[in-house]
Order: structure tokens, then C-alpha cells, then sequence
């Protein structure tokens, strides 16, 4: 059981940022102010820079805080992370004195979330996207291949992925433009361009890499959490019918390149710690590189919610937990580097869509309306197969245990209309529009 902790701050018991968790992130006073390092607590932003230009926060390499990104604090390793972690809990206990009663130095250093601006929290150098969810594979493979052969012989021995595209990497807030492409149409004997018809998210969380290996260096399996710095909340958006046209044989491509939406906060793996749990039962037992014997998942409960242009909020249409990866993070790294691929601070590993047992709890609308024969109703009497634009998706994400809460808060984003280009419709006939 770990251990109660109180602030001087009055934080609602409810709130996805209590002093247990204190994620990270980049945020700046205006759009285009200067970004700097700031905690989730509560309501609030407690900005690292301001404390340490004060003198009360200090790290193993100065100015780690007064930074655009998160990569300097991250290369720092390990031990100076769980350091800044203790002081910055101290710093917040109601029995420290230092910020509590230090009324000009809490005026400079705890901004309201609501009147600052959140960035993207790390440079992404790399980005992976991984496919380990064992009820979504089966669910897609079932949709598009035998039913009774869904998954193919590879997917329960080693945990599949692609690499995907790190420039289109976005944070929480920002607009999706619906993306545009090759469709193989049904009965058509050559494609269209068009702009996608079945645009969807993929609920998923993400990994950020915190310690960089060299090239040829694999990570072994026992020391894969180290290279592990925290998570984030990924909505991996996905164009279902351009997919099908472009995938084989070489895999995603434009169907996933236009979008991948992290939430702002990254919540540390020391503040998951207690709601570790071991995953699900592997069968066949993997490979010896691939092999765990400790708790390697998490109780994190999550859900999609959608908001249509015509509603007056948003509404929850899925409802699952990352428990049921079959795959773990260690694994996922672990296999990542075998061949001797290197990573670097940074780096963005997604877990792939997360889909429970049961039909409320499938991480896509892929799932959730089985390719458009079961639509979506909606409570204002709105059906979707796949997503319209206007349309807002919110994924939130927490972990509950012993009265303490430790969440990601959301990643939200709106899909505006495709960006079409005249001269495609003057020179192909077979330029559609949805």
C-alpha cells in the first residue's frame, strides 16, 4: 500500500493530478511565450524553472528546467529523476514551510492550468507503434480474415510493430484535417483519390524512451524498465479505407502518417508504481529474451469520449484498461532492439489500439460498429460508422488504488475538413470528394 500523501494545495480527491503523481510537461504564460518545465498538481502548473532560478529545486545538470523540451531533465537518468520527484513531493507535503509560506515565490511558480498554454512535452526523434493488444488483433483479424484463423502465427510469439512517422507526432488541442488518399472503392477496378470515409482513433497509451542505447546495443529484458521514463495517453488516428488500399504488402503508411495525438502530461513510471499488476497469461510461453517473471502492466482505466458538432457534450462510447495488453512495455522495447536497433531519449513507443472482452470496451470505431454494419447511436439520436467532421474525440485515462488516484488527464482533438487540391480534380476524373 503506498504510502498517504498531503498537500498545502487544496487538490479534489477526483483530480487526475494529486501530489502522488506530479507528471510532467512544457507549458508557456501565452501561445508564444517563452516554454518551460511545469508539474501537474492539481489545478495548478508549478513551474520547475522558477524553483530552480530560486534555489530550492536542484538537479544533477543546471538549467534542466528552463528548457523547451523534456529530453535535457530525461537524459539526466534515472536516480536524478527520482530525486527532483522527492524534493518536488516535499516541496508540496502541508508540513513544508519553504513554498508554502513563501507568498512571492508561490505567486511565480503556480500558474493556473486553465491560463497557460501546453506543448508538446519531448522531442520525438523516433516513433513505433506497436500492435499488442490480443482482443483487438483478433477482432480485426476476424473483420478482414478467417474467423477462425484471426491472428497469424507470429502475433503470439513475438509483439508486432511498425515504425511510423515522428514529424506528425501532435499534442492534446491540436486540430486533425481529415486526411486524403487512394481508395480502392468495391467493384472498381482502379482506385480514387478522395478524402478518407472511414476516419478513426485507435485508443492507446504510449511509452517515452529515457535512456539511449548505441547502435547494436539490444536491451535485455531485466533491464528494460530502466529505459523506460514514463507515459502518455496516445490517440494513433487512423483512415480505415485508405489503410486497406495501401497496406500490402510493406505496411501503414499515409492511412498513418497524418496523426499521432499524445496528451501534454507524462506521468513517471515511480508514480505508476502501485498500481502494478502481472499481464495476461502468455501461450506459447515466449522465447527466453522475451520471458518476465514480475507484475509487467497496469491497472489504468480508460475511455473514449465523443462530441458531435449537434451535441451539447461529450459522451463516453468506450470503456477498457490497459491490462489486457498482452504485451508489455519491457517486451516491446526489449524485442525493439534485438536486431540491434538503437533508441534515444525521447523516443515515442505506442502500445497499439487497447480493446477489452466485451463490445463497450473495443479502442476503435473499427471495432465498436464492426466496419459500419453495427452503427454507433448516440444519445441525441446521431449514428456514426466512422467519424464525421466536427466531430471532437477525448480519451482520458487513470489508475485508482488505497484512496490514491494517479491520471493522465486527456488528449483531445477535433477534426476539421480535408484540405482538397484543385489541380487533382481538373487533371482525374476519378477525384472524389465525401
Amino acid at each position: 500500500m503506498a504510502q498517504q500523501l498531503n498537500s498545502f494545495l487544496e487538490i479534489d480527491p477526483q483530480s487526475d493530478f494529486t501530489i502522488h503523481n506530479l507528471p510532467y510537461g512544457i507549458f508557456s504564460e501565452t501561445a508564444q511565450g517563452d516554454k518551460r518545465v511545469g508539474v501537474a498538481i492539481g489545478n495548478w502548473v508549478l513551474d520547475l524553472a522558477a524553483l530552480e532560478a530560486h534555489g530550492v529545486l536542484h538537479s544533477n545538470v543546471p538549467n534542466c528546467f528552463n528548457q523547451t523540451t523534456l529530453n535535457k531533465f530525461i537524459e539526466t537518468g534515472k536516480q536524478n529523476w527520482q530525486a527532483v520527484r522527492k524534493t518536488l513531493q516535499s516541496l508540496l507535503s502541508a508540513e513544508n514551510p519553504a513554498l508554502r509560506d513563501n507568498a512571492d515565490l508561490r505567486q511565480k511558480a503556480l500558474l493556473k492550468q486553465d491560463a497557460v498554454t501546453l506543448h508538446l512535452p519531448v522531442h520525438v526523434p523516433g516513433y513505433t507503434d506497436f500492435y499488442s493488444s490480443k482482443e483487438h488483433a483478433t477482432n480485426v483479424g476476424t473483420m478482414f480474415r478467417d474467423p477462425k484463423n484471426a491472428l497469424l502465427p507470429n502475433w503470439s510469439e513475438l509483439p508486432v510493430g511498425y515504425n511510423g512517422r515522428a514529424s506528425s507526432v501532435i499534442v492534446s488541442g491540436k486540430d486533425i484535417v481529415r486526411p486524403s488518399g487512394q481508395i480502392k472503392l468495391p467493384n472498381e477496378e482502379r482506385p480514387v483519390f478522395s478524402a478518407t470515409r472511414k476516419l478513426d482513433f485507435e485508443l492507446e497509451t504510449a511509452f517515452i524512451v529515457g535512456k539511449a542505447t548505441e547502435l547494436g546495443e539490444p536491451i535485455a529484458i531485466e533491464n528494460a524498465w530502466d529505459h523506460i521514463f514514463g507515459m502518455v495517453l496516445l490517440n494513433d488516428w487512423s483512415a480505415r479505407d485508405i489503410q486497406q488500399w495501401e497496406y500490402v504488402p510493406l505496411g501503414p503508411f499515409n492511412a498513418k502518417t497524418f496523426a499521432s495525438a499524445i496528451s501534454p502530461w507524462i506521468v513517471t513510471m515511480e508514480a505508476l508504481e502501485p498500481f502494478k499488476l502481472k499481464g495476461p497469461e502468455q501461450q506459447p510461453q515466449p522465447l527466453g529474451y522475451l520471458q518476465e517473471n514480475v507484475a509487467n502492466s497496469y491497472d489504468i482505466h480508460l475511455s473514449v469520449e465523443v462530441q458531435t458538432p449537434q451535441a451539447q457534450q461529450a459522451e463516453v462510447i468506450c470503456q477498457t484498461n490497459f491490462k489486457y495488453m498482452y504485451w508489455s512495455m519491457a517486451q516491446q522495447l526489449t524485442h525493439h532492439t534485438i536486431a540491434g536497433c538503437n533508441v534515444q531519449v525521447g523516443d515515442l513507443m505506442g502500445s497499439g489500439t487497447i480493446s477489452g472482452p466485451t463490445e463497450n470496451s473495443y479502442g476503435s470505431l473499427l471495432e465498436l460498429t464492426w466496419n459500419t454494419t453495427k452503427p454507433l447511436h448516440l444519445s441525441n439520436g446521431e449514428t456514426r460508422g466512422f467519424l464525421e467532421d466536427g466531430d471532437r474525440v477525448v480519451m482520458k485515462g487513470y489508475c485508482e488504488k488505497d484512496g490514491i488516484r494517479v491520471g493522465f488527464g486527456e488528449v483531445a482533438n477535433t477534426i476539421l475538413p480535408a484540405r482538397h487540391f484543385s489541380f487533382n480534380e481538373q487533371k482525374d476524373e476519378r477525384y472524389e470528394t465525401v
